[in-house]
């Protein structure tokens, strides 16, 4: 039997029982999908002999962005440099691999296009989430973990206790808008315990679930955008498309032959979503909060607030996220007026 000096996958192994026990339940999820990708590629090797080549290929075999593809890679690097740490190895063998930066994310949401984002929303479950974001700056991680017993109605407010909070340094308090309030109220009827921001079949949404909620808002957004634009898909790139396409599908467990015709609308909906894509950018719930933050730092409130509502032990991390204010010379001008009295 090897030990977990000799076997990548015990190492792997020892890493993710120690993060089901020190992080939060997300941060496991994020790890333990990776990894185990990437033992599934590397079962048979010997933590030794692992050198960055071996993982810039497995994260090259994957269709990714850069900003996954650095993610991938950097779950193999911080698990090996955990286990130097915790002196299951004497050196890392990966320890100049390079990792990609990650690609900008910033999406900033106006008001004007917040309130067309939620045309093509309708009342549930998902409006509810991107309704409370917006209104708090609050982390994804929290609104999906919320549950009755952090709601301080006297408050107005939700209070995560230190071992619940990110950094588990001190309890995190979301401070609510009515109209955030109003939503928590009714939530806290619905669902006294467990979490209450849940899909509409009852089960607590995920962030898989909430990313593929913003790509079907995405993707419908974009349809609109091409209606209105007249643009229309050609039967050539049809065609074309649908010439590459995987001819079989499964059905109820039975490999079925796909017509023609399922062929021509599966490739007519890929392109219909490419070029959808394209048109709309990808909001997400970290959109919204930085939006939320950069909303409040131009209607005037300091910034050493901001940051505490929105759960920054460093208010300079502030600073380094919205550091697209300072080209903004309108918002500068009316901050230097401001300052001149």
């Amino acid at each position: 039997m090897q030990t977990t000096s000799d076997s990548l996958a015990a190492t792997i192994d020892a890493f993710l029982e120690w993060t089901q026990k020190h992080r939060a339940p997300d941060t496991y999820e994020w790890y333990r999908y990776r990894l185990q990708r990437f033992i599934e590629r590397y079962a048979d090797l010997r933590v030794g002999d692992l050198r960055p080549y071996h993982v810039q290929l497995w994260g090259d075999s994957y269709e990714l962005s850069q900003t996954s593809r650095r993610n991938y890679l950097r779950s193999v690097k911080r698990c090996i440099r955990w286990a130097v740490t915790q002196g299951y190895l004497k050196s890392n063998p990966i320890e100049h691999l390079e990792v990609p930066n990650a690609e900008s994310k910033e999406v900033l949401i106006t008001g004007d296009e917040y309130q067309r984002l939620l045309t093509f929303v309708p009342s549930g479950p998902l409006r509810d989430l991107i309704e409370v974001t917006w209104e708090t700056g609050c982390r994804p991680q929290e609104s999906l973990r919320v549950d009755a017993r952090h709601f301080d109605s006297t408050n107005q407010r939700w209070v995560f206790p230190r071992a619940e909070s990110k950094g588990k340094k001190a309890p995190r308090g979301v401070y609510l808008s009515d109209t955030a309030a109003k939503i928590t109220q009714r939530l806290v009827q619905m669902y006294p315990d467990g979490r209450f921001f849940r899909k509409s079949k009852g089960s607590p949404w995920t962030t898989d679930a909430v990313n593929c909620g913003f790509d079907r808002l995405r993707i419908r957004m974009g349809k609109a955008a091409i209606r209105q634009q007249g643009e229309t898909i050609s039967e050539e790139a049809i065609r074309k498309l649908a010439g590459t396409l995987k001819k079989t599908r499964r059905v109820k467990g039975r490999i079925v032959e796909k017509t023609d015709a399922d062929l021509r609308c599966e490739a007519k909906q890929k392109l219909l979503a490419a070029r959808a894509s394209k048109l709309i950018p990808r909001y997400s719930l970290y959109a919204l909060r930085h939006s939320w933050a950069t909303r409040a730092l131009q209607s005037g409130t300091d910034s050493l607030t901001v940051a505490i509502l929105m759960g920054h032990s460093d208010p300079s991390t502030l600073a380094r996220v919205n550091q697209h204010l300072s080209h903004d010379p309108q918002h500068l001008l009316n901050q230097a007026k401001k300052a001149s009295g």
